[in-house]
């Protein structure tokens, strides 16, 4: 391992995590990213050197030697990026943040929770779940800050497990060697990077072939994709159904609160788990979780349990943004959901917690290639809502696609009322509509305009 680690993409949520990992290891840790946020000013006070600057001069002169630094980079950033080309052109070691995570699964026991949806939240509730356990602990590298540290790193150094969240994006959960892995749902996604549902599947069955030999493979049930891990790794299912080898049974809803118990592959019956965040969902991502941990071995039942009482959940994963203090006041709730059936749990949760009331749901579609290619399923699950709000489109890293635009979505919405909005008219709309219950969902920066909606609402 070099001394020094240089960051090209340093603001990411995934990569954060691994200029903290640096930190922990003494490492001299800087790099770049194209605009100052409230994460990269967090990295900042924490040690992390970073620039806003593309140009390969703006590379301070402390990571310049490349027999000192390694250079790692998201694939968000395109290969013309003058710094990354600067770095490849005067023989630095370069690579993925996910060839560095596979490297740290290499070193430890990997826990590695993959799947087009669930991955952050199963992933963080494993993590808290190790970390609150006297004796056992783990680094975690998660896809969003759990609220329970304000943070997407834990480090527990004597821990020999390692929990990742497994991102299938450009194939990066290829380089990891778990000795556990997770998998949570398997629709289909990233079309512009996999082509075909086909090889996306095939992209989980090739992840499920570097599992460890002796290590465990613990999948949703109803999965399409056919598992292809080496001898000696042993599968299980998870789930509420019937033949579920690690079940949620005797399910109870009561006012604000889902309880149930978890029963495991040898009859043994775990009581009374009550997730911190009490969405359907999690019902069967609290079971993955404890199934995963179960596996270690070294998993206290009682601290489980009080472990996901506690949860509090990854910020923008069905957060509780602000509830008026009054009966039967307003709620907002914001959600990352960016994809279909992500979207469609997140609106079927809301009808359970709030039966009764008026749902608006605010969507910003993420990325002009998902919109194109799911825009029939986002509207059949937007069509559950009594009203919509779509916002303009949130491109990220896409050039627009011709006829492709948040208006693809909406006229095929099916519901009593819908209106389309740009993001900057979010808050002075959404309190003239004088809506009941608000869920704002998607994957792009519409949650940077909740804080107005708030003001406005309590004045």
């Amino acid at each position: 391992m070099k001394q020094k680690a240089y960051f090209v993409g340093a603001g990411g949520i995934g990569m954060a995590a691994l200029e903290r990992y640096c930190l922990s290891r003494g490492m001299e840790t800087g790099g770049y990213d194209r605009t100052p946020t409230e994460l990269t000013s967090q990295l900042a006070a924490e040690g992390v050197e970073i620039t806003f600057d593309d140009s390969a001069e703006a590379i301070p002169a402390r990571f310049r030697n490349p027999e000192e630094t390694l250079v790692v980079y998201t694939p968000a950033v395109p290969e013309s990026h003058p710094g990354l080309r600067w770095f490849r052109e005067n023989g630095f070691e370069v690579v993925k943040r996910s060839r560095l995570l596979g490297d740290i699964t290499r070193t430890s026991r990997g826990i590695c929770f993959a799947g087009t949806h669930g991955k952050t939240t199963t992933s963080s509730m494993a993590a808290h779940i190790l970390h609150s356990t006297p004796g056992v602990g783990c680094n975690a590298f998660l896809g969003g800050v759990l609220r329970n540290y304000d943070s997407n790193f834990l480090l527990s150094a004597d821990s020999e497990w390692t929990v990742i969240e497994a991102d299938e994006f450009d194939r990066s959960f290829h380089t990891l060697s778990p000795w556990i892995a997770v998998i949570t749902a398997t629709d289909p996604d990233h079309l512009d990077i996999y082509g075909t549902e086909e090889a996306y599947l095939e992209s989980f069955a090739h992840f499920t072939s570097l599992i460890r030999p002796g290590g465990f493979l613990v999948m949703h049930t109803g999965l399409k994709m056919q598992p292809r891990v080496p001898e000696g790794v042993t599968v299980y299912t998870y789930g509420t159904d019937a033949d579920a080898q690690f079940r949620a049974v005797n399910i109870r809803h009561t006012e604000g609160k889902v309880v149930f118990d978890i029963q495991l592959p040898d009859g043994t019956i775990l009581h009374d788990f009550a997730p911190g965040v009490p969405v359907e969902v999690n019902i069967d991502n609290t079971v993955a979780a404890v199934a995963a941990c179960w596996l270690t071995g070294q998993m206290d039942p009682d601290a489980a349990r009080d472990a996901m009482a506690s949860y509090m959940g990854p910020k923008r994963r069905f957060e509780l943004r602000w509830r008026e203090d009054r009966p039967g006041g307003r709620v907002i709730v914001d959600d990352y959901a960016h994809h279909p059936e992500e979207l469609r749990a997140s609106i079927q949760s809301m009808r359970k917690l709030y039966p009764g009331r008026r749902l608006t749901v605010a969507f910003q579609p993420h990325l002009y290639t998902r919109t194109r290619d799911f825009a029939p399923e986002f509207a059949e699950a937007l069509s559950l809502a009594d009203e919509v709000v779509m916002i303009s489109l949130y491109p990220a890293r896409e050039l627009p696609i011709p006829g492709i635009s948040s208006r693809t979505i909406l006229d095929l919405i099916n519901c009593p009322e819908k209106l389309l909005i740009d993001k900057e008219d979010f808050a002075k709309t959404i309190k003239k509509r004088n809506f009941e219950i608000l869920l704002t969902a998607g994957a792009g920066d519409l949650p940077d305009y909740i804080p107005e909606l708030i003001d406005l609402l309590k004045t």
